[in-house]
């Protein structure tokens, strides 16, 4: 039985601080297949293929792959093997060329020993001829549409005559019709024995091309079967399975006028004609797949990337913003994303860290009123059950809880009326989360207005009053915490029915 199968993976375990990603999961692959993985965002997808390609070595697990169990301690040891992967975050080289990017660290070498341009030209003329991908070789990566830099990498995976080829989200930036190539591209290299592991959100796309389907929730391997005995309710029903025993302390809050009216807001392709209402003491959900479009929404409407239309009206005047001073000076905070890369400044106390945002309040005059600094900082450790020694303390020595409560306290300290926040809860462990969501209804009883991004759907549902549901940067619906269920989220969050298969 286990001959049918190019590559076997069992057992494989992958922690990281804190977080338990891969719990002890299977995958097996037969040659010549489109061998889909699907999951909710955080479901461990991602993480199982870095470590097939040796990015991330496993905790524990085997992995047999051309019928022998190997071990992959390097990204070149996988290519070696024969495992490419296309990664969902593209890292060309931009001020190369794209036959220099294809053949990077394995450049053609002429008669004496150098590297031969002209051949790395011809070469790439004929992968590209072979594959019908209309870009020039000559042309520089930085000049390219990332339609076109998406091609590349595809064609640049193919080019290793790989016999597993892994697509992260290959279709996220590309046209209908380099979709329709693409698929056809596969079907091609299915044909000539080459297996495809295939992670997408797109429904559509995983009943046209997928021979076999595996589910992963939580870090933990569901099911896995032929794609022709599931549809697309089936395979929602095994992403979103759980039982919703982890309990929320929401507490009621009275919801009065909409504070912020977002009428047909655009951004590129990121954001595309959304609209919403949000009002004092609500806590609004946005919930959506990767790539969904919900951080982009927070950015936009912070002015981090000003939006190219739409009109933003809070408290009932008009909004211009184009710069995070033009949000803040509108009553908006934003709680980013990642903490330690666009939040946090780990060198600086907890006190430096909290008032960073406030600092015009503090100097009026041009000089720090220090002893208001004090009393506020202190206040704000007190009302949010700040665990630390000292306002002196480094912030990056405190627990991942702390630093997000620190971060609230930045935001605060500016008088908001309205609190967007984005994955309030990542990275941090369970105690702290419901202090977190503790915190959260407070700030909503007080007459705080809240915007809250989550890719994890017991907390969308447990904490939201209303939930925005995205899907490839529009609104696909909005539901009422009474109509807001696991299966009615994923079902808007994949886009419309009658896309799929």
């Amino acid at each position: 039985m286990a001959d049918q199968y190019l590559l076997q993976m069992q057992g494989i375990d992958k922690i990281f601080p804190g977080v338990h990603a891969l719990d002890h999961v299977d995958l097996n692959v037969r040659p010549g297949t489109v061998h889909s993985l699907m999951g909710e965002n955080g479901a461990g997808k991602s993480t199982l293929m870095k470590v097939l390609i040796g990015m991330y070595q496993p905790d524990g697990g085997t992995i047999v792959f051309d019928g022998r169990e190997v071990q992959i301690p390097d990204t070149a040891t996988g290519l070696g093997l024969g495992i490419s992967m296309i990664h969902q975050e593209l890292s060309p080289v931009p001020e190369m060329t794209v036959a220099e990017n294809i053949w990077l660290g394995r450049e053609p070498k002429g008669r004496l020993g150098l590297i031969s341009r002209t051949e790395m030209k011809r070469a790439t003329r004929e992968l590209f001829d072979k594959w019908e991908i209309r870009i020039n070789p000559t042309a520089l990566m930085k000049t390219l549409s990332v339609a076109q830099t998406q091609m590349v990498e595809i064609a640049k995976a193919i080019s290793f005559d790989s016999k597993l080829i892994i697509m992260d989200e290959p279709t996220s930036a590309i046209t209908e019709t380099e979709v329709a190539h693409l698929h056809r591209m596969i079907g091609q290299l299915r044909s000539t024995g080459t297996a495809i592991i295939y992670i997408t959100h797109k429904m559509d796309e995983v009943f046209k091309i997928s021979d076999d389907i595996t589910v992963f929730r939580d870090g933990k391997h569901v099911a896995s079967l032929p794609a022709a005995e599931l549809d697309r309710n089936k395979l929602i029903t095994l992403m979103v399975g759980r039982e919703l025993t982890h309990m929320f302390p929401k507490l009621d809050a009275e919801i009065g006028e909409v504070i912020l009216s977002v009428r047909n807001l655009n951004r590129g392709h990121l954001v595309k004609d959304v609209s919403f209402d949000l009002r004092r003491g609500e806590i609004l959900g946005f919930a959506g797949l990767m790539g969904a479009g919900r951080t982009e929404v927070l950015e936009t409407l912070f002015g981090v990337y000003p939006a190219d239309s739409g009109e933003v009206v809070i408290n009932g005047t008009p909004r211009n913003i184009r710069q995070p001073k033009d949000a803040i000076a509108a009553d908006m905070a934003l709680l980013t994303e990642d903490r330690k890369l666009t939040g946090i400044m780990g060198v600086l106390s907890v006190r430096d860290n909290m008032i960073m945002a406030a600092l015009p309040k503090y100097s009026p005059n041009g000089f720090l009123q220090r002893g208001r600094i004090e009393k506020d900082c202190q206040a704000q450790r007190e009302a949010l059950a700040l665990k630390t020694p000292s306002l002196n303390q480094l912030i990056q020595n405190l627990s991942g809880g702390n630093q997000q409560k620190v971060l609230i306290s930045r935001w605060l300290l500016t008088l908001p009326d309205i609190l967007m926040i984005d994955e309030p809860t990542r990275g941090i462990d369970v105690g702290a989360k419901s202090e977190i969501h503790r915190l959260m209804s407070l700030l909503a009883q007080q007459g705080k207005a809240i915007i809250m991004v989550s890719s994890e759907m017991p907390e969308v549902l447990g904490m939201s009053d209303r939930v925005v549901v995205m899907h490839e940067g529009s609104v696909s619906g909005i539901v009422d915490r009474a109509e807001a269920t696991q299966e009615v989220i994923m079902q808007l969050a994949t886009g419309p029915a009658d896309q799929a298969a």
